[in-house]
């Protein structure tokens, strides 16, 4: 059996003070379509820890210091074809050099029998 996939869910963890401004880029991107719904996310609080090195350039932080962080974990959904347009609006709007981003293929239900 082949399986296709035609969206996907993009993740990300965003420092608290940018969530609002990557949301609001992403929902206006097209991303957060759920049927009817549009403007659909879900995200949870949590600590992110990370240590820039000699070569970094960080926007938090200091180099060769074990930085913990508020953050939360943005999750959003939509199209496949659409997925690099999101991922590039995430990239130009978050504060980190380097962010972390899921992508996570969905299945479609209709494959289960």
């Amino acid at each position: 059996m082949e399986i296709q996939f035609s969206k996907v869910k993009i993740a990300v963890t965003i420092p608290v003070e940018s969530v609002a401004k990557i949301r609001k880029a992403v929902f206006k991107a097209g991303a957060g379509i759920i049927g009817n719904y549009s403007y659909c996310s879900v995200s949870t609080k949590c600590t992110g820890t990370f240590m820039p090195n000699e070569k970094a350039n960080p926007s938090l932080g200091k180099k060769n210091k074990l930085e913990f962080v508020q953050e939360e974990r943005l999750e959003i959904l939509c199209d496949v074809g659409m997925a690099k347009k999101i991922l590039a609006t995430i990239k130009k709007n978050h504060p980190y050099e380097e962010p972390v981003i899921d992508i996570i293929p969905l299945l479609d239900e209709a494959i289960f029998k």
